[in-house]
């Protein structure tokens, strides 16, 4: 047997084939590529073609496949952690960090959302036609507080459409939050119970390997899910989408680049890390979260990077990420929610006072769980407006810029997911600086191996 024929096949292949950044990246292009083919064979939505309805059955599968191994991702590595926690001393210490740090990251979001909105004026002179009624969902304080307890064991809710044809279509879905309420109320009794427990606790932590073990297999086929998302978004909106609310969409994407890379390089540094090491461990999250639009379908992602590339413990890792993607949100519930408020009021020619400011920071900073990390930050919009008191028909305007902002805007959500449990470990001195500043392969997957998936544990927290 020749040394060809027995090496791995890894070896004999192009980088860009084994590797999972270059295959997001060339999924990208080609996505592009196939989105202009479909736009320019005049797909719409109104008369799709062939190819743009095939691109969109693939996306549109790809994140169905994601979100639906997500719930017993988020129930059983919730669970696991907080048992995990057990044997910490400060496990309170570090919730409370993180609840901290979101707030603060959020705070100075919201912030740089307010300076661009005033100097900017997006939604001053502009030629876009006045917005009809808006009639979608909204966001509301007293919903989102009843919301957070379950009406069942699986937080399941129920939804029914009609369609042109008076055809009744029902669907199911998950409240993550109510999911969360669960997992929590469970570990924590869990932890309480004692000895008796142990066997579920074995379970619980048995369950979880199977389940990331088929959520690795379903992020290895991203690219094809990028293909299809990409491609979706191009021949559906395109550029010409933006229109009129050019300056609108160009002070949003200013914003959220001020935060992923300016804002979050200075906090790293702050603390003592190196920002190309933080960029390009958590990079391949940040990625998937740009064509998937979903912290939520990114979460696997997410916390394997924040373990595996940042040096973050399992144990902490498994609490800090699942509740960073249901609350940490910088781009859809701080940069946009602030930015879209004062264009509402702009267009409508109404003048905001410096307590109407101060209010939209306070809904930022506190509202931004009630996106729960699904598509879109339509709720959170809604909710600021309700608060403010302006025009909700000014939601309905800004829905057709609103595809191509949530991909920037995601891909900020979950770097923030990824920073906060981050700096939080290194200040409690919980990180494996030398995982952290291990050079990168561009493949989150080259240590699925059994053995490592033993995560540094918490016996070195501070008390």
């Amino acid at each position: 047997m020749t040394s060809e024929t027995s090496a791995p096949a890894s070896r004999r292949l192009p980088r860009w084939a084994t590797s999972f950044g270059p295959q997001i990246i060339a999924a990208l292009i080609v996505g592009l590529a196939l989105g202009l083919v479909a736009k320019y064979s005049g797909h719409t939505e109104e008369t799709p073609t062939a190819l743009g309805t095939t691109l969109a059955t693939i996306g549109s599968s790809y994140v169905a496949l994601l979100k639906a191994a997500v719930v017993p991702l988020i129930f059983t590595a919730v669970v696991s952690s907080i048992a995990n926690l057990r044997a910490v001393h400060n496990a309170a210490r570090l919730a409370g960090q993180t609840l901290l740090w979101f707030a603060i990251t959020a705070l100075i979001s919201v912030v740089i959302g307010i300076g661009l909105g005033t100097i900017f004026q997006p939604g001053a002179n502009t030629n876009a036609a006045p917005p009809s009624e808006y009639t979608g969902r909204t966001g509301d304080w007293w919903a989102f507080l009843t919301g957070l307890i379950p009406a069942n064991f699986l937080g399941l809710q129920a939804s029914s459409s009609v369609d042109d044809a008076g055809a009744v279509t029902t669907g199911l879905s998950f409240n993550v939050l109510q999911v969360l309420v669960v997992a929590v109320a469970i570990g924590i009794a869990a932890l309480k119970v004692g000895k008796p427990a142990e066997p579920f606790l074995a379970l619980n932590a048995s369950a979880l390997a199977v389940i990331q073990k088929v959520l690795w297999w379903i992020i290895r086929i991203a690219p094809i899910g990028t293909v299809g998302l990409i491609g979706k978004a191009v021949a559906v909106y395109g550029w010409d989408t933006i229109g009129s609310l050019g300056k609108f969409t160009l002070a949003i994407y200013v914003g959220l680049a001020l935060v992923l890379f300016a804002v979050y390089p200075v906090l790293i540094r702050a603390n003592g890390l190196s920002v190309k090491q933080y960029f390009s461990g958590a990079w391949p999250a940040i990625q998937l979260a740009f064509v998937s639009r979903s912290s939520i379908g990114t979460l696997p992602l997410t916390q394997r990077v924040t373990e595996r590339n940042l040096g973050v413990p399992r144990s902490y890792a498994s609490f800090a990420v699942p509740l960073g993607a249901t609350t940490k949100m910088d781009g859809c519930a701080a940069i946009y929610p602030a930015i879209a408020a004062i264009f509402v009021a702009q267009f409508f020619g109404i003048q905001l006072d410096f307590g109407q400011y101060v209010l939209i920071a306070m809904v930022s900073v506190l509202g931004s769980a009630a996106t729960a990390g699904t598509t879109g930050a339509v709720v959170m919009l809604t909710l600021t407006l309700s608060t403010l008191g302006l025009p909700l028909a000014g939601v309905g305007l800004l829905l057709a810029v609103d595809p191509i902002l949530d991909m920037g805007r995601t891909a900020v959500n979950v770097a923030g997911q990824a920073l906060v449990p981050t700096i939080v470990a290194k200040r409690e001195n919980l990180l494996d600086t030398e995982l952290y500043n291990a050079k990168r392969t561009g493949d989150p997957f080259v240590d699925d191996t059994p053995s490592s998936d033993a995560a540094p544990e918490l016996a070195g927290a501070k008390a």
